[in-house]
């Protein structure tokens, strides 16, 4: 496998802090500080690393941020800071998320639909947060506004889809305070059902803009098929599942 691929974004961006070192390289090193941690428990086994470590997250978020005459910015914050960070193609995300993203933010601008001014408490559009299936491929888009009303909300739905069909539904987080948090709990469907269907290790679940799920499932369904291996079940007991932030 291509062991290494070279982020453009990789200084600038706040998200990864390890794509400057060969995966195989960020695997020794984590080896190396669990087994610190872990040395006075006992050894531990070698940590099962990804087959292919990029374009794996079905989950991304970006933010919307003025940049002059009536234009805007959507990208992740730089480390540390608000600004902005204008990201095209995301190495760790879906590919079908990285197209869906430059499709909303042309969907926004041929709207015509102004970004949220945060020192000003000013505009529409905040964040927008993108989930994607595994199973069927198709994405749930969430936009999050400064405010209720979304003038032109059904054009900017049919301007997203046509250049993304497989944004299956479209969502309003309505979200008027001043804080980072990117939801609010208050939620409008513009589009489809409000969720999307994924399957994992053999089960189906509804995902809609505020669930906990893994973000990369490949890893997912390996840790918990090893758990269940460890675990060493013969169908007798009972088993308490004493954290879950799904089902």
């Amino acid at each position: 496998r291509d062991s290494m691929k070279t982020c453009p974004y990789v200084k600038s961006c706040g998200g990864c802090q390890k794509l400057l070192y060969p995966y195989e390289k960020q695997l020794q090193q984590k080896q190396s500080d669990i087994e610190k941690l872990m040395a006075p428990y006992g050894k531990c086994a070698p940590i099962l690393g990804m087959e292919e470590p990029y374009n794996y997250r079905n989950k991304a978020i970006a933010t919307f941020a003025p940049a002059g005459k009536g234009k805007f910015t959507l990208g992740i914050y730089a480390k540390n800071s608000h600004h902005v960070v204008p990201i095209k193609d995301c190495l760790i995300q879906d590919e079908s998320l990285n197209q869906v993203m430059e499709s909303v933010a042309a969907a926004a601008a041929e709207c015509h639909l102004p970004a949220y001014d945060e020192d000003r408490h000013s505009g529409l559009l905040r964040h927008v947060v993108l989930r994607s299936s595994r199973k069927t491929g198709e994405v749930l888009c969430t936009i999050v506004t400064s405010q209720p009303n979304f003038p032109g909300s059904s054009n900017f739905v049919k301007a997203l889809r046509k250049r993304s069909p497989q944004v299956s539904t479209v969502v309003q987080n309505i979200n008027p305070a001043k804080t980072s948090a990117v939801l609010s709990p208050y939620f409008k469907v513009l589009y489809g059902s409000g969720y999307i269907v994924d399957e994992l290790c053999g089960l189906q679940f509804s995902l809609s803009s505020r669930s906990f799920y893994q973000v990369n499932p490949t890893q997912t369904e390996k840790l918990y098929r090893k758990a269940i291996e460890m675990a060493e079940l013969n169908g007798t007991e009972s088993v308490l599942d004493t954290y879950c932030g799904i089902g």
